[in-house]
């Protein structure tokens, strides 16, 4: 009778990471890891319950997966990763194996993953498949904060470990090196497989993987052409599909590029590409026929290569570039390594094995012998070992022991763009609705959609989730069809029918698209994204210096701002900015009183914006003054907005406004005001790490919430939807484009708050 290798005490896992059929090569290699240790514990994967997986998914539709998964993850909802840790806890997973890459989770530097460890009650065993010697600061809080909550760490490489030890600061003893896994194959003459791909009689040097720059196959074509007179059999495979993520942004420009210069060096008949995602048994095939195998990336930081690992133990002759695991792999003459970039010197290697089959054998043994010690079976041993260490490390955790590592819960809702999704056509975003549908009798207007613009490029900023670059093209592209070139002006509203209404906008609206503008170039997603948001912006800049408006100054100024983070050393955005930011300031002093700060009559509509333009353009004008009139200002706008007996906000409604030396207008209440001077109060605490502009960031936002004079909630949290205002009688259930834009704003703010919080 056949015995379970793992008969005592059966230990079940759950691994967290992409998975086939997506196409990842962190989910090839955690399907052949999940299948390793299922077969080490004696059950086929996905008929038992020894291993689960919990899946990453990059798209709205469900991937096919196989019955081992049971539990899907869309990388940008943080609820998801929430649910995914209730759902282990409640399963009787012993422990959960993560495999971490910063690409692979949402939020900001893949910060999203610690809302499933801070809620997770498993112990957990990381396996990184990076490890970066100069993080940024959000790469490394995150870093930390995954060690933290890990019970072990996985790496696959000595220098990993060093790296995590002195960079992060890792206990050593919390550290495993276990190999990359690689399939069990006999040691195979290239000639067994070669006729299965025309190549026999031929010499055959391999390179495999999803295709992207990085990987540098041009240098090793530059590197074939310089061979094949000498060797006219010479025969170099590329094998891999283009990587998903590049073929998305980029299409096939990378193979494209690649296939013109094999053409250039008349190298079409020793050079052939296969553009497939193949399966183990097809790539075991590959592997064999080859007799050199070739690794040309250009990247020295790359810790680990599922791809050199194969070649490794599969028994080739290996030539590579020398970055970190190539050079541990390769080392004590199981491989040559050659410098990065360098087609003659990857020549001179590779002619040197061609020439000698010696000492191709003597490489391939050697490479072959190292190998055996990273054949899946033995590699799943090691995972399942350091599983049971971690399991019985926190069993050991006396009753009642807190945790070192928890993560800091927040009660601030998901980001969700559902309803602005509703409101928005292929023109832009619709102005207004009756309750939550489009009202298109009020057709559209640049205002909002600049509005919307500033939305998405902010939720890029924060998530660099590619699901909004669509509507932010969408909305850029009705600022652009608003811009007239003639005038040098942007209209406003706009019919249903696709009819501008006007000849010209206010200047309002001008400054709200130049705001939308710079912040698009501050951001941008992609190259061509930030080329037309800054021609765009450079064109309708001039206009702004003839505006009469304090708010058109300061929605320009928020505009300038922005692009200045980008193009810095653009003298002439440098002089619109101090001049508008002088405008500004001098209006102030010229119109307020001790009693009466504000620069005109009237408070009416988005107020806080203007401190908040003057607190932005304070930096480049290295004004302390006008920094500390804003912050001024700003607080005097609080201080007449705060209701003190119930301690909420109450902003000024729009109902009759405040006039000078006239009362305020209690109703109707505006989301627009809440949100500005939410944004206005984070621009003060990033100025001047004060933390009392917190506490008012949070009357603001709680506003939204029901923390306000009528005690309901304006916030559709499933949609992403927000009510339009408050009137006495309560709130106005219309949720049109400005008031849900408004909301968003606020929420961003929450969450970029938080993401700050937590790399300090």
């Amino acid at each position: 009778m056949t015995r379970k290798k793992d008969v005592i005490s059966p230990i079940q896992a759950a691994f967290v990471s992409t998975y086939p059929p997506r196409r990842c090569g962190i989910g090839t290699f955690t399907h052949d890891l999940a299948q390793a240790v299922s077969q080490f514990t004696g059950e086929p994967l996905g008929d038992g319950e020894a291993v689960r997986v919990i899946a990453l998914t990059n798209q709205p539709q469900s991937y096919n997966y196989g019955p081992e998964v049971q539990f899907e993850i869309h990388a940008n909802s943080r609820h998801d990763y929430k649910e995914a840790a209730d759902f282990i806890n409640l399963s009787d997973v012993d422990v959960v194996s993560l495999q971490h890459e910063f690409g692979i989770f949402g939020g900001s530097d893949g910060d999203h993953i610690l809302h499933l460890l801070g809620n997770l009650a498993r112990p957990v065993v990381t396996t990184f498949h990076t490890v970066l010697e100069n993080p940024t600061p959000g790469q490394y809080s995150t870093m930390k904060a995954v060690c933290e909550a890990s019970t072990f760490v996985v790496v696959m490489a000595q220098r990993a470990i060093d790296m995590l030890v002195n960079i992060y600061g890792v206990p050593r003893e919390k550290i495993a090196l276990i190999y990359h896994g690689a399939p069990d194959v006999p040691f195979l003459d290239p000639a067994y497989t070669k006729d299965q791909f025309q190549a026999v009689g031929r010499r055959v040097i391999l390179t495999f993987g999803l295709l992207s720059p990085n990987k540098g196959i041009e240098v090793a074509i530059e590197a074939v052409a310089q061979l094949v007179e000498e060797f006219p059999d010479l025969l170099y495979i590329v094998l891999g599909a283009t990587h998903p993520e590049v073929k998305r942004r980029y299409g096939e420009e990378y193979r494209i590029s690649l296939e013109r210069l094999v053409k250039s060096k008349g190298i079409s008949d020793n050079v052939v590409f296969y553009d497939q995602f193949v399966s183990l048994k097809q790539l075991i095939r590959f592997l064999v026929a080859a007799d050199i195998y070739l690794t040309p990336y250009q990247a020295r930081e790359q810790i680990t290569s599922g791809t050199l690992t194969y070649a490794l133990a599969c028994g080739k002759a290996i030539v590579s570039t020398p970055y970190w695991y190539a050079e541990e792999l390769l080392a004590d003459e199981r491989g040559i390594l050659v410098p990065f970039r360098d087609p003659p010197a990857m020549a001179a290697a590779l002619r040197n094995l061609l020439r000698d089959q010696a000492v191709r054998d003597a490489l391939r043994k050697r490479a072959y012998q190292y190998g055996r010690k990273m054949v899946w079976s033995k590699v799943a041993d090691s995972y399942v070992t350091t599983f049971r260490r971690a399991l019985q490390e926190r069993r050991q955790l006396a009753v009642g022991h807190t945790p070192k590592w928890t993560y800091e819960r927040h009660s601030i809702p998901e980001i969700k763009l559902n309803h602005l999704h509703t409101l928005t056509d292929d023109t832009g975003i619709c102005q207004h609705a009756l309750y939550s549908i489009s009202d298109r009798r009020h057709g559209y207007t640049t205002d909002d959609n600049a509005r919307a613009a500033i939305v998405m490029i902010r939720n890029w900023e924060l998530f660099q989730d590619e699901t909004v670059i669509p509507l932010l093209q969408n909305y850029l592209g009705f600022i652009n069809y608003a811009f007239d070139r003639t005038t040098g002006r942007m209209r406003n509203f706009m019919a249903y029918d696709r009819r501008f209404i006007e000849e010209v906008g206010s200047e309002d609206s001008h400054g709200r698209a130049l705001w939308a503008l710079g912040e698009t170039v501050a951001y941008a997603p992609t190259p061509e994204i930030l080329g037309f948001a800054a021609n765009l912006f450079q064109a309708a800049l001039a206009a702004c210096e003839s505006f009469m408006s304090p708010r058109a100054w300061a929605y320009s100024i928020l505009g300038l701002d922005a692009y200045l983070q980008r193009f810095g050393g653009d003298r002439e955005a440098r002089r619109i900015t101090i001049k508008l930011a002088e405008r500004l300031s001098q209006s102030f002093t010229t119109h307020a009183t001790p009693d009466w700060p504000w620069n005109e009559d009237v408070v009416t509509y988005d107020n806080a914006r203007l401190p908040q333009a003057l607190i932005a353009a304070s930096k480049l004008t290295e004004s302390e003054e006008m920094h500390s009139h804003g912050i001024a200002i700003l607080q005097w706008l609080l201080d007449i907005q705060t209701n003190t007996q119930e301690g909420c906000l109450s902003v000024i409604g729009n109902n009759g406004w405040l006039q000078r030396n006239g009362a305020r207008a209690r109703f109707d209440q505006q989301p627009i005001e809440a949100a500005g001077l939410i944004d206005a109060c984070y621009a003060a605490y990033q100025t001047t790490h004060d933390n009392t502009w917190l506490d008012q960031i949070e009357m603001c936002f709680d506003w939204f919430l029901g923390q306000n004079e009528v005690h309901q909630s304006l916030v559709d949290l499933h949609t992403g939807g927000c009510k339009d205002g408050l009137h006495a009688a309560g709130v106005n259930q219309n949720q049109g484009a400005e008031s849900t834009i408004s909301w968003l704003i606020a929420l961003q703010r929450r969450h970029k708050l938080l993401e700050a919080k937590r790399n300090e």
